[in-house]
């Protein structure tokens, strides 16, 4: 998995969650903070430009912060894939397991071999 899958494979992440918090919030009013935020994800998500790394943080933490309860619903992935003030929401030990996944990611890509990062995931959680 090289950076441009793992980019990728986090937008299909995201793009799932902000399409299950819409779907979530589309029965509140427009004006509504968490259906606006909800949007917001959306957008984020559907143009993944360069808004991606300038925002993301941001809305996570806007989530996580004004709307805890969604935060079980959130892929912990997305908390490492943006860093910053996200990795306030993840313990120590997670950490250092999101540590490890991407130095090996890292390790593949330099070898320019197949990286799965679900079973390097199961595999560091003694999930097999």
């Amino acid at each position: 998995m090289n950076d441009e899958q793992y980019r990728d494979y986090n937008i299909a992440l995201l793009r799932a969650f902000s399409q299950t918090l819409c779907e979530r919030t589309q029965a509140l009013a427009a004006e509504d903070g968490l259906r606006a935020l909800a949007l917001e994800f959306q957008h984020l998500a559907d143009v993944a430009g360069d808004q991606l790394y300038h925002q993301g943080a941001g809305l996570i933490v806007r989530l996580f912060t004004t709307h805890p309860e969604f935060a079980p619903t959130f892929p912990r992935e997305l908390l490492w894939f943006f860093g910053g003030d996200c990795l306030h929401f993840m313990p120590d030990k997670e950490i250092s397991l999101y540590q490890q996944l991407e130095e090996q990611r890292l390790q593949c890509a330099a070898r320019e071999e197949r990286f799965d990062l679900q079973a390097a995931r199961a595999k560091l959680l003694n999930l097999q």
